[in-house]
């Protein structure tokens, strides 16, 4: 064999083996990846359910009237931020306070009414005692003209006319009686404050005060103002939307896993969260706080109709809701209809107890002040015509 020959045959030999090493070493790392990812999803990710169909929800506030008028200013604009009990739109109070007024004078005239009620119970008792006076003066003439009848210096006709005036001086008697029981039938065991028509009046001087208070809508919460549609000089009724606040503390995330991704899923267990806005060097740190209580496609208001005869089974999605702390939302806030990540940690199965008792979480307080102050009011007017 000549040496171009032995050269020729030794190349083949020295490919084939490099071959095969790379094969082999190709081979190893994929069976150490392979055994990597298995010790990995053992102690690991198989507790972790993960979706990226989840969105950012919160309460969307509307900002309707109560009453009928015409706006002449509106305070917030969209993208502002508000405070709670900031005034938001003015109704033009023109209407409102004119029945205010009428309403406060009717109170002060009716508060005197009842003073005079209790004052006419003096004037009955004067006028029984001045009634009873006369009957007595009647009794003693009629005695004297009885005694001197029977010698003849009286007639009969004087007896008649004393016996008369007796009996007229006792139905004047009765009849004051009379009047002083119907007077204290109004008056009795009430004072002034407490009359019926005193209250009346009064309740009628707080539905006129409340529409004078509700011709300014004030922000029921602290947030933002969206989807603002109001004008100046647009005539408004009651439940017309004017704009909306949405508080941004109060957002949360609504994850929708598939059906076979909840097995796992437990109330309470922890949850790491990423913000396409903020990308994956935030990392927000929630729970699971509620699952709804149907499908999207069950709480439509036409639920689908699947008795047919080309049904085809589509995977369904339950909305899972997660709570973030405020700290983190503080530091990072969110928008409602964002999009997020979510990372569910299922390796404590047993998750938190239901709740079992529910105590309201949203509530204003910004519409009570309007009671105090009518009730304010009534106060004043009753002490300044007592």
């Amino acid at each position: 064999m000549n040496p171009s020959e032995s050269s020729s045959a030794v190349a083949p030999a020295k490919s084939s083996s490099k071959r095969t090493l790379l094969l082999s070493l190709l081979a190893a790392a994929l069976g150490l990846a392979g055994a990597g990812y298995g010790v990995y999803y053992f102690l690991d990710a198989r507790y972790h359910v993960e979706t990226d169909d989840a969105y950012v929800n919160g309460n969307v506030v509307q900002i309707t009237p109560q009453i009928t008028g015409t706006v002449v200013a509106v305070n917030a604009d969209n993208t502002q931020r508000v405070k709670e009990g900031a005034p938001l739109v003015q109704i033009d109070p023109a209407d409102a306070r004119i029945a205010l007024q009428q309403a406060e004078a009717n109170l002060g005239q009716t508060v005197r009414q009842v003073h005079g009620l209790y004052v006419n119970d003096d004037k009955y008792r004067a006028d029984i005692a001045q009634r009873r006076t006369d009957l007595t003066k009647a009794q003693d003439d009629l005695r004297r003209r009885l005694s001197t009848g029977m010698t003849g210096a009286v007639s009969d006709e004087e007896i008649s006319h004393a016996r008369d005036a007796v009996r007229s001086a006792q139905a004047a008697l009765d009849a004051a009686q009379q009047q002083l029981g119907a007077n204290r039938a109004l008056t009795a065991n009430v004072s002034v404050d407490d009359h019926p028509d005193v209250q009346a009046s009064a309740a009628r001087v707080r539905d006129a005060y409340l529409a004078y208070a509700r011709t300014t809508l004030p922000a029921p919460v602290s947030g933002y103002v969206a989807q603002r549609t109001v004008q100046v000089g647009q005539r408004v009724s009651p439940g017309t939307p004017l704009m909306s606040v949405v508080p941004l503390d109060q957002v949360w995330v609504d994850a929708n896993f598939k059906e076979w991704q909840l097995r796992e899923i437990r109330v309470g267990q922890p949850v790491d969260l990423s913000a396409d806005v903020y990308g994956s060097r935030v990392v927000y740190h929630g729970k699971v706080v509620g699952f709804t209580p149907g499908t999207g496609s069950a709480l439509a208001l036409l639920p689908a109709q699947n008795a047919t005869g080309n049904w085809i089974k589509v995977v369904q999605r339950l909305p899972v809701r997660i709570e973030i702390p405020l700290a983190e939302l503080h530091q990072h806030p969110l928008r409602v209809g964002l999009s997020m990540n979510v990372d569910v940690d299922v390796k404590d199965a047993a998750g938190d107890p239901p709740a079992t008792v529910s105590d309201p979480t949203y509530k204003t307080d910004v519409f009570a002040k309007y009671g105090d102050e009518a009730d304010a009011a009534i106060a004043r007017i009753v002490a300044a015509n007592d």
